[in-house]
Order: C-alpha cells, then sequence, then structure tokens
C-alpha cells in the first residue's frame, strides 16, 4: 500500500458468515475474521452490546466494491 492509499473499512463479500463485519473488520486489521467472530460473541454475551454494533455496523459499513 502506497502512502496515498487510503485504508478503507469495507465488508466482506468473499469472507461472510451472515453480513460479512466480522470479514471485513479481519481484512481491516489484519487479524483472522473467527477471531474477529469470537471478539462479537463474547460482547453479546456482555449485555447485548455486540449485538447492536453489529447490527449498526451491516447498516453503515458498506459493502467491498468489485474489482
Amino acid at each position: 500500500m502506497s502512502n496515498s492509499e487510503v485504508k478503507r473499512l469495507y465488508r466482506s463479500k468473499t469472507d461472510r458468515m451472515i453480513g460479512g463485519v466480522c470479514g471485513g473488520f479481519g481484512k481491516y486489521f489484519n487479524l483472522d475474521p473467527v477471531l474477529m467472530r469470537l471478539i462479537w460473541v463474547i460482547l453479546f454475551f456482555c449485555g447485548g452490546v455486540g449485538f447492536l454494533a453489529y447490527i449498526i455496523a451491516w447498516i453503515i459499513i458498506p459493502e467491498e466494491p468489485t474489482v
């Protein structure tokens, strides 16, 4: 990635279980999407914050463009 390229967060089209949010976060932070899914599940069981955050992210984050 050159200095002029901006790193953008997108929902993944290829690595998705439901909405591609975890796959997108995994690509953005260079982490395994399974680890991101585990984090969302833990947040879900900690007061339901993960569910609300996932739904909001699904609505707000755009799907990755086709190449």
